[in-house]
């Protein structure tokens, strides 16, 4: 009787890691070459990954990395957005014209308020279950006990078996075991001004640093987010300005620019 237990869990075991490499195939590219090269083809469906930030102005920019992830991962397809009221408070609401200036399309998210991490986990793991949907981020606030290992593997467990990719974001947190596929530290990077639909601020830049990678090496990379095409890339080089030839003296300009490289 022992051995046939024994027998039936390691098939059991089998068949979830079985399931679970097939899943991990599944990929979409960022967009950056040298992240892509790293997850060896981009981001994996059906798993979990992580993101966390420091509190204050960084949650701005981990929530504009993870909409860009949750975009890139969804597809087509609802993304459902569940945040606990304590992180609402903290920083604020999602802001939908503020998707929309990334290039994602407002009308496929929903939104979930949970009362705390209890609910908000709980309503995590019944959205991982609905195949319905492209993607699911979990966004907690702070030390959550509750965001364990265990924890983290039924969530793991729901997004293999429905093949939505779970993005759980952590707010003033430190980063605790967990079966996440990926784990990303985001801050923000200064974005140079130039000319883009973001006006004199520039398009936005990524500090990410990937620091857990299940089947690959880590890295730390500049990513910026392309709005019109909706991927990450590697940012352009500063355009210094160059201040065009006089109208009325062309040949002057030339003269003193030799003069100058001379």
């Amino acid at each position: 009787m022992r051995e046939r237990t024994l027998a039936a869990l390691r098939d059991n075991i089998e068949r979830i890691e079985a399931h679970g490499k097939a899943c991990s195939s599944r990929k979409v590219a960022l967009g950056h070459g040298d992240a892509d090269a790293a997850l060896q083809g981009g981001l994996a469906l059906a798993a979990i990954h992580e993101v966390f930030a420091e509190a204050g102005r960084q949650s701005a920019a981990a929530t504009g990395f993870i909409a860009g992830l949750a975009g890139r991962s969804a597809g087509v397809r609802p993304l459902l957005w569940i945040r606990q009221d304590f992180t609402e408070i903290e920083s604020g609401a999602v802001s939908m014209s503020g998707l929309a200036e990334l290039g994602l399309d407002p009308r496929r998210l929903v939104t979930v308020r949970a009362a705390d991490v209890d609910s908000a986990l709980r309503t995590a793991a019944d959205a991982l279950a609905c195949d319905a949907l492209g993607a699911v981020v979990l966004e907690v606030w702070g030390e959550a006990r509750q965001l364990d290992l265990t924890a983290s593997r039924k969530l793991t467990l729901a997004a293999q078996a429905s093949r939505v990719t779970g993005l759980v974001l952590r707010m003033a947190a430190e980063p605790q075991p967990s079966t996440a596929e990926s784990r990303w530290i985001v801050r923000a990077a200064r974005s140079p001004p130039g000319q883009s639909r973001f006006g004199a601020w520039g398009a936005p830049l990524f500090d990410a640093q990937l620091v857990r990678n299940r089947h690959g090496p880590v890295g730390r990379w500049i990513m910026e987010w392309k709005s019109d095409e909706c991927l990450f890339g590697k940012p352009a080089p500063y355009p210094q300005p160059v201040a065009a030839a006089p109208a009325h003296r062309p040949y002057q300009a030339g003269a003193l620019l030799q003069r100058r490289a001379s």
